[in-house]
């Protein structure tokens, strides 16, 4: 896809990012949920949580071990919705509810694992999942290797994460880094909709464990995409439309995506960072700069090859995430590629993320985020010569 049409795609973004953000310090977060930027198929609008729905649905019906459970996720349909009537079409022995208590729900999501199910299992928040913290890290994620690989762990385990909706602590963190310091866990986030479809399917599929996070701002974020063509495309083993590798090829090797092409500096983003690196992409475009825009999608495992081919190209990089800045992804990313592209860097890599300090009241998130003007600011500081 030529940069014009990336641009074209992205155009509700950067129109909500221009109502919202000046460089004269305005906050850069769109007060509506923009598009997401990659257009699949041209059909009706589809939400996120749509997707996500729609490819729960199609995993249970592809196979009958896949179950689905968690606070609320039965009768309610979860908090966001994303559960919605599963329990209704498959029955409450396959999408059912349970008690308040994290640590059991993914006790027992490692037995069902054990006894040849693929359990899926709802965290309702990010910070909620913090008690089952102790069974992820010390059975979830090293049983396959405890046991010399004889013994997969096809675990989900979904995770709305982030900010942008005006929640209060506990309800807002970006805990991605603790889940990708866990040797024997993968970890996804989506930034589109085709891609929340896909990589999901995918992760349900997979015989090892998988912290899906689920940007929460963008789960009514809208794209023009055919779920039957997904579903088609998926079933098929096809790759994605316009997302980079096949998603379960992505979740072995890496996949990230080059979401929009430029030239004089590398934007690299992931999950819910991802709509306003475009946008900050645009608003520099108007200043006569060209930023690519690098959407990570798999966390672990991280696409180095992609990423680093980025950065050669432009030999400049600021790496975003909505975390906190200290030993965080963005850290890491930042690390890697000062070790593996040092020889073609114009400037140091920069990281523009949430600041070190706990999730601010809603009335305060805004200067927490990474938002358009932090963003472009980063990029005047990458040492351009007049």
């Amino acid at each position: 896809m030529s940069t014009t049409e990336n641009i074209g795609a992205v155009e509700v973004a950067v129109e909500a990012a221009r109502e919202s953000a000046t460089r004269a310090g305005g906050a850069g977060i769109p007060p509506e949920r923009p598009e997401s930027p990659r257009q699949p198929v041209r059909t009706g609008p589809v939400t996120m949580a749509k997707a996500l729905n729609a490819a729960l649905a199609d995993a249970m019906t592809a196979e009958a071990g896949v179950v689905v459970f968690g606070e609320d996720v039965g009768t309610l349909g979860g908090v966001f919705r994303i559960t919605d009537g599963l329990a209704e079409r498959f029955g409450t022995g396959r999408c059912f509810d349970t008690p308040l208590a994290e640590s059991g729900i993914a006790g027992m999501a490692v037995g069902m694992a054990i006894n040849g199910m693929r359990p899926v299992i709802e965290m309702q928040f990010d910070a909620f999942a913090y008690p089952a913290f102790e069974q992820i890290a010390s059975h979830i994620a090293k049983m396959r290797n405890r046991t010399g690989g004889r013994m997969g762990m096809p675990i989900v385990i979904r995770i709305p994460y982030a900010g942008g909706i005006g929640g209060v602590e506990h309800h807002c963190d970006s805990s991605e880094a603790y889940y990708a310091h866990t040797p024997g866990l993968k970890v996804v986030t989506p930034a589109t909709v085709a891609d929340a479809y896909l990589l999901l399917r995918a992760a349900i599929d997979s015989d090892d464990p998988v912290v899906f996070m689920e940007p929460k701002k963008l789960y009514f974020a809208k794209d023009p995409v055919d779920l039957a063509a997904l579903r088609e495309q998926y079933d098929a083993g096809r790759s994605g439309p316009g997302a980079g590798a096949d998603p379960r090829a992505a979740l072995e090797s890496g996949g990230a995506a080059v979401a929009l092409q430029g030239s004089d500096a590398t934007l690299v983003a992931y999950g819910p960072s991802v709509p306003t690196a475009l946008a900050a992409a645009e608003a520099a475009q108007a200043e006569g700069r060209s930023l690519e825009v690098v959407d990570v999608r798999t966390i672990v495992p991280f696409d180095d090859a992609t990423v680093t081919a980025s950065v050669r190209k432009t030999g400049r990089v600021v790496v975003i995430s909505e975390e906190t800045g200290f030993g965080s992804v963005a850290s890491e990313i930042a690390a890697r590629l000062q070790e593996r592209c040092f020889h073609s860097l114009a400037a140091p890599v920069l990281r523009v993320t949430g600041f070190d300090v706990p999730y601010p009241a809603p009335k305060l998130e805004q200067y927490f985020l990474p938002s358009v003007d932090r963003i472009l600011d980063a990029v005047d500081d990458l040492q351009w010569e007049d």
